[in-house]
């Protein structure tokens, strides 16, 4: 595999593989929807960003973050001990969880751009958030980010899996979604692994 450590080469790398040389218009469309795709696919811990923000006295809602994917976590940091917010379907949301009455809230779900929290928060309240990000693409003036730098085999399989219809050269995106396919099973494994050691653990009990 060719070398590729910024935009500019990953798009040379993209015409040697398709063996073009007129896709220069193509090929960074190929690639940003690679990266739509590598955002939809993985929750990694690279991709794992913490922020803070504040809830409003009577005001339900709170904007999302605007690269936010999923939550890992949520909780009120101001809070001692802290307070951890917990997810609920929109269904069960508005149905369980006191979702019109104010106080610290215990809940949320997500509607639309916006967190959704209950009971409605009767204070001032920081927020501090686990959430997986999308990462900003690439381009000219941002020549690397979070997929370039870790996971460039995948960027680079799923870049060819997004061309290869366009060109309409259909056997070969079966070759290239089987890498990408392959790629995205091992570093899923390798960030369980890492996350659930194999070995079992113990509990060793504290002297005084």
């Amino acid at each position: 595999m060719a070398y590729f450590g910024d935009y500019l080469q990953l798009q040379a790398t993209l015409a040697d593989y398709l063996a073009r040389t007129d896709l220069s218009t193509s090929i960074p469309e190929f690639i940003r929807l690679a990266e739509d795709r590598l955002s939809r696919d993985l929750r990694i811990r690279r991709t794992l960003k913490v922020a803070t923000t504040t809830t409003t006295v009577g005001d339900s809602t709170v904007e999302l973050p605007a690269d936010f994917v999923a939550m890992k976590d949520l909780h009120i940091s101001s809070q001692d001990p802290v307070q951890t917010i917990t997810f609920q379907s929109v269904s069960n949301f508005f149905r369980n969880s006191r979702s019109t009455t104010s106080g610290l809230p215990t809940f949320y779900t997500l509607l639309g751009a916006e967190f959704q929290f209950a009971p409605i928060p009767d204070s001032n309240y920081t927020l501090k958030m686990v959430y997986h990000y999308k990462p900003d693409y690439l381009s000219d003036t941002n020549t690397s980010n979070l997929w370039l730098a870790n996971t460039p085999d995948l960027l680079l399989y799923a870049a060819l899996g997004e061309a290869e219809p366009f060109l309409m050269n259909d056997e070969r995106i079966a070759t290239w979604a089987a890498l990408y396919d392959r790629g995205v099973t091992s570093l899923l494994q390798a960030e369980d692994e890492a996350e659930y050691p194999a070995h079992p653990l113990t509990i060793t009990n504290s002297t005084r």
